[in-house]
């Protein structure tokens, strides 16, 4: 175990174990990083600014918290992935990028983007290109399970904006899905002939 439960021990990381604490969770932090940014570069920059909170504050953990080591971290790493965005994003972060999509309009159902055979890293390519304020929105919503209330605490948005942000979302995955599984099925129909 990297951290010793005695406080004295675990308030002192050796460069070896800070090394090891990296190898075993950059990957997935990595992760959660490029689904906020959209891109690698800057969810690189987000990694190291939150792996560097994670170190200097890792004292905190030890004293205080009594999760799990994974979800401390990640939530710093949101926080820092949202600190990110507000920093050096310099369009509008609450934008339409597609006038179109607003007359877009599926069943509400969310759980109807299954039947296509995306892969997770499709998947997660798609939630990438994102405008960022949906990508954000969707990202704390979804997949950190924040309410449209907490979202708005976070963001400084209203809480209808919250969710008219996640409706859009997922209205542009579901539309990009289906235009995905058309070319699927033309390319299918195709190789038939």
């Amino acid at each position: 175990m990297i951290f010793s439960r005695r406080k004295t021990e675990a308030k002192r990381l050796d460069q070896a174990s800070i090394g090891a604490l990296y190898d075993k969770h950059a990957p997935w932090l990595l992760a959660v990083c490029l689904r906020y940014t959209g891109n690698r570069e800057d969810a690189e920059d987000v990694l190291h600014n939150g792996f560097m909170k994670i170190i200097h504050s890792i004292d905190s953990f030890n004293d205080q918290h009594t999760g799990s080591l994974e979800a401390w971290m990640r939530k710093i790493m949101v926080n820092t992935a949202l600190n990110y965005i507000r920093d050096h994003k310099k369009e509008k972060m609450f934008t339409v990028l597609d006038p179109r999509l607003e007359n877009f309009r599926e069943s509400e159902d969310t759980d109807d983007f299954g039947g296509c055979d995306l892969t997770k890293d499709q998947l997660m390519g798609l939630v990438c290109e994102l405008p960022s304020g949906y990508r954000t929105v969707f990202n704390l919503y979804v997949m950190e399970d924040y309410t449209h209330k907490e979202i708005g605490e976070l963001l400084g948005i209203s809480e209808n904006t919250s969710k008219s942000q996640l409706s859009k979302a997922r209205n542009l995955l579901r539309k990009r899905l289906l235009e995905y599984q058309s070319s699927k099925n033309y390319e299918k129909a195709e190789s038939n002939r």
